[in-house]
């Protein structure tokens, strides 16, 4: 990869090395599993460029995406840098208000959307633009001009020769895309990346974790976010065919055909897949039930390099014969491992993943910084449970007298787009880039996170509260979905729970409990004591100030297009308490399930 210095070179591997690839990406149309050869994308991706130069977009001009998961979005992420345009993808969940915004702030004049769905939550902004000149799209549409419209044009551009030309003036520290962050606090920021970040940084990731040409991924994280985007360029350094998710409800259902050796995915997707292999284990006959939640104990006891002694590995080798072997099947069977990201895995997660012989790599990154700080890996020494690894190659790190965790490196951003000052907030003098989060290094090797900066409050008592920490605990219950504490400026911290409603729906039939609806169901006394049951277990592993006082259960469903979720599904804590106010006024005026306060 040493001739790699801008991504449009990956093609070149296409090429040379992976030339016979005839499963380069995979896609799923009207139910059938279809395919493009390594042929075909370099086809495509040229033709891209050449009917975006015969449409008159020269370099520098920005084109912005919205597009689901799908091997278009490589034909235009390759063609549009390739001319030296600016490729800018745009979530398809923000609000109007954000896309009118993002519209107008990078000045975008062609938009190139998926399907009907996306065109219709953004058909009202597009027709208030002032600089757009043409809408694209993937799938038809009445109306809308189809992509293909743009390969027709690149076959019959008159100067083809004009492609190499323009691809030899664009150099490594030139500006490939502009991305916008989600927004959970205030108006999304243009993140300007060059070509030379995006490249050191899948470099360092694929130079530390083992992959074969013969391996399929599997992509469902939005390619718009930098997360999945440059994990699919490290997927493509090694030439392994990537087979793209795009209703991610159907994730189990695409896991057992794609039946998968990598992928990337977030903390809420294994917590999901725990808790529904959890629920089936619960409602096993007795013999079959007590045997599963042995094998869930050893795993929850996992250490790496057998620390654990002999007996322990005999009684983990029966587990995995008799439980974990199943788990392994319902991933797919092929599984090697998955990289998490994008949020903090509880270390009991991680554990018995491992346990199940189904390795999971916590890593480390923002949109500002392409995104990898740091990697767990599978060399030896690579990896530490609880940890988010060490610091990637070419990268430096340090921990400020605040506990701030401070980035340097070929990864970091240009700047923020049209936003000098913010930029200055985040960049001092000495080029060192604050990403806002609190962090160690164990060892001087382990990068760990314990939160965010701007997260962590205070309460009324004096004492700081870091509320992720507390968040990652909680979620180990099956009853409950998320969670969220609060307790600014308060005397003690509260929590807003929503529960786990396919759970609670199976404990209330085995409870004889009639479930009516979810609005009814968070105001049942014998629901809400079962989740204070739950509260009163956890809160055991926190001193007095950490515990959860009070709580209300919420009936709603948390999402990113209903605002409470970013893109990323972290927590918008803001939207939150704006949007609770009223309650959770009303949860802390109330004495109902409320825990007796004693103030440390």
């Amino acid at each position: 990869m040493k001739s790699i210095t801008r991504i449009f070179d990956l093609l070149e591997l296409y090429k040379d090395e992976f030339k016979s690839k005839q499963d380069a990406f995979y896609f799923k149309k009207d139910g059938r599993w279809e395919s493009y050869s390594s042929g075909d994308y370099i086809t495509n991706c040229n033709l891209v460029s050449l009917g975006l130069l015969s449409l008159g977009i020269k370099k520098g001009d920005r084109i912005a995406t919205i597009m689901v998961n799908c091997p278009e979005w490589n034909f235009f992420d390759m063609g549009i840098m390739q001319i030296g345009a600016i490729q800018v993808p745009v979530y398809p969940t923000i609000s109007e208000d954000n896309y009118r915004y993002i519209l107008k702030d990078a000045g975008i004049e062609y938009f190139i959307i998926s399907n009907q769905e996306i065109f219709q939550r953004v058909s009202n902004v597009l027709k208030e633009s002032d600089t757009l000149k043409e809408v694209f799209s993937i799938e038809m549409i009445a109306g809308v001009r189809n992509w293909k419209e743009i390969l027709e044009l690149g076959r019959n551009f008159a100067h083809p020769d004009q492609l190499e030309n323009i691809k030899s003036s664009i150099g490594p520290n030139d500006l490939v895309s502009l991305i916008y962050t989600s927004g959970t606090i205030g108006r999304p920021k243009g993140v300007m990346l060059s070509h030379n970040n995006f490249v050191s940084n899948f470099k360092a990731l694929a130079k530390i974790h083992i992959l074969k040409p013969g391996y399929r991924a599997m992509s469902f994280l939005p390619l718009c976010h930098v997360y999945e985007r440059t994990t699919g360029y490290v997927y493509q350094s090694y030439g392994i065919s990537v087979c793209y998710v795009q209703d991610i409800d159907k994730l189990a259902e695409y896991i057992l055909d794609i039946k998968p050796n990598v992928f990337a995915t977030v903390p809420r997707v294994l917590e999901k897949i725990y808790n529904r292999i959890v629920m089936k284990g619960r409602s096993l006959p007795l013999i079959p039930k007590i045997i599963f939640f042995w094998a869930l104990r050893q795993g929850h006891k996992f250490e790496l390099d057998h620390r654990n002694g002999w007996f322990y590995d005999v009684k983990l080798f029966i587990a995995n014969v008799l439980i974990f072997s199943k788990w392994r099947k319902a991933l797919g069977g092929e599984i090697g491992f998955m990289i998490c990201g994008s949020a903090s895995l509880h270390p009991r997660l991680t554990r018995i993943f491992w346990a199940a012989r189904i390795p999971v790599y916590e890593a480390y990154g923002l949109t500002e910084t392409s995104p990898g700080i740091s990697s767990n890996h599978h060399g030896k020494g690579g990896t530490s449970f609880g940890t988010v690894g060490p610091v990637l190659t070419g990268v430096q790190v340090k921990i400020a007298r605040d506990g701030e965790i401070l980035v340097k490196g070929p990864n970091v951003m240009i700047s923020y787009f049209n936003r000098p000052e913010m930029t200055m907030e985040v960049m001092d003098e000495e080029g060192w880039f604050h990403t806002g989060d609190i962090g160690i290094l164990e060892n001087d090797v382990f990068l760990r996170i314990t939160d965010r900066k701007k997260e962590i409050f205070k309460l009324s008592t004096g004492k700081y509260i870091a509320p992720q920490a507390t968040e990652q605990v909680f979620k180990e219950s099956p009853f409950i979905e998320h969670i969220m504490v609060m307790g600014e400026n308060r005397q003690y911290t509260a929590a807003l729970i929503i529960p786990n409603f396919e759970h609670l729906k199976n404990w209330c039939t085995v409870k004889h409990i009639g479930f009516i609806s979810k609005e009814k169901a968070v105001l049942n006394p014998r629901i809400i004591k079962r989740v204070r049951e739950e509260v009163e277990r956890f809160n055991q592993e926190f001193g007095q100030t950490e515990k959860i006082k009070k709580f209300r259960l919420v009936s709603d469903e948390w999402t990113m297009e209903s605002g409470e979720l970013s893109p990323t599904l972290k927590l918008r804590r803001k939207f939150i308490l704006e949007k609770y106010a009223q309650a959770i006024e009303e949860t802390y005026r109330s004495n109902e399930f409320n825990y007796k306060v004693e103030i440390d």
